[in-house]
């Protein structure tokens, strides 16, 4: 039998323990921007997030005139009551395929916001892109491009909960915050990035694309609190990648990819491969499917479906670290949908598809 005493004690331990984790995540979020050792925003499906992966990307569109799409990550819902919540819209296009001879412009846009948790932290990002794309040859093309645009980030105190607000049993929100020296809850910064890309595509049924891009190349500075140098500069993030598309035969279509991103001390390496099979006489009808693997993270299986150029993909990250002891192996998962298209159908037909294609 456990006596009142006992039950006290427990209870007593188990506040101090709620206290203790209450302070670890507050110095979490009072790291992120007193170090600038964040990472960005990320996306486990880089492949069908363009204009976040490499800005060279804009207007580089192998099988169509222009896309839009949008994009929504939900993450580590099995942990927090209220999950991380991402959100993504953008667009790009291709421009003045008829001024440059064998190249063309690209122009686009993107849209981020981030809501942590309760909604305590968002982050709200807007960019504009542009990227030159010319013609090497018969069989290859290099680009470059570059975006601009308007990052803020505020914190909402109210929601929070900090140690001086605990009486011993509970915490008590009408017992005056002794808050952190926060010198801003809201913060906006002008952010730039800039990347390279190159294709090979030697015949109808190959295609290869490498890409390299770095982004925060300003280094803004990002801090609610008093500015110590560089130590309040958001550092530098390099994003390589590589993949090819395949087609061996009529129905099938791989697309193997390689995804590597270093910021600060964290890295990440994806690797995996989609597979369109085609369901139609011409391809208007597709059934994707994709396994890929974040490097000691987590196993992602994806699942699509496109109909008339429209392509809907769905993911999971199945948590493969030491946090699954703690999430039950449930990590993210991620919805997209993207439509591609032709500025009408003439020009469809008159311009070379520079990848394999139903």
């Amino acid at each position: 039998m456990i006596n009142k005493e006992q039950k006290y004690n427990r209870t007593k331990l188990l506040n101090r323990l709620f206290v203790l984790r209450g302070v670890f995540l507050l110095s979490i979020v009072c790291g992120l921007w007193s170090n600038a050792y964040s990472q960005d925003l990320h996306f486990s499906q880089f492949y069908n997030s363009p204009l976040t992966t490499n800005p060279a990307n804009t207007g580089f569109i192998p099988d169509a005139d222009y896309r839009v799409g949008a994009h929504y990550r939900n993450q580590w819902s099995s942990i927090l009551t209220a999950p991380y919540k991402t959100v993504s819209v953008f667009g790009d296009a291709q421009i003045l395929r008829d001024k440059f001879e064998n190249g063309w412009m690209g122009v686009g846009g993107l849209i981020l916001s981030d809501v942590a948790g309760s909604g305590s932290l968002r982050s709200t990002k807007v960019y504009g892109s542009l990227a030159y794309h010319q013609m090497l040859g018969e069989a290859s093309l290099l680009s470059a491009g570059f975006n601009i645009g308007w990052a803020n980030k505020r914190i909402d105190l109210s929601k929070l909960t900090f140690p001086s607000q605990f009486n011993g049993k509970f915490f008590d929100q009408s017992i005056t915050a002794n808050y952190p020296s926060f010198v801003a809850t809201n913060v906006s910064y002008m952010d730039m990035q800039a990347g390279l890309n190159y294709a090979y595509f030697p015949d109808e049924n190959t295609y290869f694309n490498v890409g390299y891009s770095i982004h925060h190349v300003n280094r803004p500075a990002e801090t609610f609190f008093a500015p110590k140098g560089d130590s309040s500069r958001i550092s530098m993030r390099h994003i390589a990648f590589v993949n090819a598309i395949l087609k061996p035969n009529d129905r099938v279509i791989i697309n193997p990819n390689a995804y590597f991103t270093t910021q600060a001390k964290a890295m990440e390496i994806t690797l995996g491969m989609n597979a369109n099979y085609n369901l139609s006489a011409a391809g208007e009808m597709q059934l994707i499917g994709g396994l890929y693997y974040r490097v000691g993270d987590a196993v992602i299986p994806t699942l699509g479906f496109e109909i008339n150029n429209i392509r809907f993909a769905f993911s999971y990250d199945a948590t493969t670290s030491a946090l699954r002891n703690f999430n039950n192996m449930q990590g993210a998962s991620e919805f997209n949908i993207m439509k591609k298209g032709f500025y009408s159908q003439y020009n469809g037909d008159a311009r070379k598809v520079l990848c394999p294609k139903f």
